[in-house]
């Protein structure tokens, strides 16, 4: 799909009637209390909407409705193929209203409407087909047994899903969470993040469009104290999937173990690594990939390479080589398509990201923040300097310089995170023994990326818990595992015995 011209994206921008109600039972409602929130542009700071903010009210009359629906298998126990078909028709549906979505993605959440249209609409369209057309290839297991026996090791849909989602990828998270949990059978409770609930509220409408059953699919706006922690507690929801921060993550646990015990999988931080050893190949080709990997959606990015650890036999020349691929990044309105860089997601994030800037590191490049917008920004750093030990989660790359290999390994692991990793090296050697030696989920070679939809995607350390999105891997999180034992023995037979 071609992009447009900014005016026209403002003139679609203009004819976009936007949802502003919870989404339950198969309907649009308002909140039980009548409470609403303003939804901002973050670009501008006009008020898009004032959205229905949900309570613990809400959330106990969205998964009882939940709960009915699955017990009576409306949408649990049909059969698998009648679930693909749905959802099929739903990410067709995705795809042809793609443009509407992809600018209201852009206005709820800041992001440019370059990447809503290239990256995460089509990506939300793949991983939704991809998690269908898997539906009926997830084949059960015979166990080993005796003679008299056979047991059999079956997939049960794990229930009622609490979907608590982030404000950095609405769309795409979305996808990462709706898809193998509608493909499993479940019924689903989201909580979009505050800042960025248009989307999924949109897309809970065409849900029932295409056919998914009412109760089944239900969206939530609200705040993490007033509808979070109520679906993190709730009694009669069977697993929690969360993405998000590791000081929100860690909430999840403990709430899971005060109620009853749901299963809880976690994806939240990282301070990521691109260790550049100094027989790399094509720096300008590494440098492409770092700045990539470090300014992509502002950085607001969980696997973000955020700490570049460069052998200093090749800093000089591959510094040289960012800084021009840098400047390729102009930031400005989210709605003009030639913008790679936009508007940071809410005041109280651009506040957080602009105070890393205000001291500290050397600045090689950009520094400056204004009215929500941060510069694609490069520090020279020291390995204890604030800006290289705690996520930033905006557009700054911070330069670490070591001496040899094992230096930029055992770097590359100092710190509490451990999402992703990549490391560019032209001996094979030390690309595959690096890769084995970080402890992180998903280590790149060579490039800067997270895999596919067909590869796990979580982390090791206080970057992940309980599970992973993507890939077969990800229908494991949303089912349980039953073994069902039959005895086969004959009663005459066990008479004469």
């Amino acid at each position: 799909m071609s992009l447009l011209t900014t005016e026209e994206y403002k003139a679609i921008a203009a004819g976009l009637t936007l949802p502003t109600q919870a989404f339950i039972d198969g309907s649009f409602r308002p909140a039980i209390s009548g409470k609403t929130f303003a939804t901002t542009n973050p670009a501008t700071g006009a008020v898009l909407a004032h959205i229905a903010s949900c309570g613990p009210e809400d959330v106990d009359f969205a998964v009882q409705k939940a709960r009915d629906a699955f017990e009576d298998g409306r949408w649990s126990r049909l059969h698998p193929k009648e679930r693909k078909e749905v959802l099929i028709r739903l990410a067709k549906l995705i795809k042809r209203n793609a443009r509407e979505l992809a600018v209201m993605e852009s206005l709820d959440s800041g992001k440019t409407i370059y990447d809503c249209e290239t990256v995460d609409v089509p990506e939300t369209i793949h991983c939704l087909t991809w998690h269908a057309e898997l539906i009926d290839k997830i084949y059960d297991q015979v166990a080993p047994a005796s003679d008299g026996h056979i047991a059999l090791v079956v997939r049960e849909p794990v229930g009622v899903v609490g979907l608590v989602l982030p404000w950095n990828f609405p769309l795409l998270m979305l996808a990462w969470k709706i898809s193998p949990a509608l493909a499993a059978g479940c019924s689903i409770v989201v909580k979009p993040a505050k800042e960025t609930s248009l989307t999924a509220l949109r897309i809970a409408e065409l849900a029932m469009e295409a056919g998914v059953p009412a109760g089944v699919f239900n969206v939530l706006p609200g705040g993490g104290g007033e509808v979070g922690e109520p679906i993190g507690r709730h009694m009669d929801i069977d697993m929690v999937s969360f993405t998000g921060s590791t000081v929100t993550g860690r909430k999840f646990l403990t709430y899971a173990s005060e109620s009853n015990l749901k299963e809880v999988t976690l994806e939240m931080g990282g301070k990521n690594p691109a260790v550049v050893l100094d027989d790399a190949e094509n720096l300008d080709r590494v440098a492409a990939h770092i700045v990539n990997g470090a300014f992509w959606n502002m950085g607001e990015n969980c696997s973000a390479s955020s700490r570049l650890i460069v052998q200093k036999g090749v800093k000089e020349e591959l510094l040289s080589r960012i800084l021009a691929h840098a400047r390729e990044w102009p930031m400005g309105d989210p709605l003009d398509p030639v913008n790679r860089v936009g508007a940071l997601v809410s005041k109280a994030h651009y506040d957080k990201v602009a105070s890393y800037l205000t001291k500290g590191p050397k600045v090689l490049l950009g520094g400056k923040a204004e009215n929500g917008f941060v510069e694609p920004t490069i520090l020279d750093c020291k390995p204890d300097d604030l800006q290289v030990r705690e996520e930033i989660f905006g557009p700054i790359l911070t330069v670490l310089t070591v001496d040899n290999y094992d230096e930029a390994i055992a770097l590359a692991n100092d710190t509490e995170y451990g999402l992703a990793a990549s490391i560019y090296t032209a001996n094979v050697k030390k690309a595959i023994r690096g890769a084995r030696a970080i402890r992180a989920g998903t280590v790149t070679v060579n490039s800067f990326g997270e895999g596919d939809i067909s590869t796990p995607f979580g982390g090791f350390k206080q970057s992940g818990f309980g599970g992973r999105d993507n890939g077969i891997h990800a229908h494991d999180q949303y089912t349980q595992i039953k073994t069902i034992w039959i005895d086969l023995a004959d009663d005459a037979d066990e008479a004469v015995a």
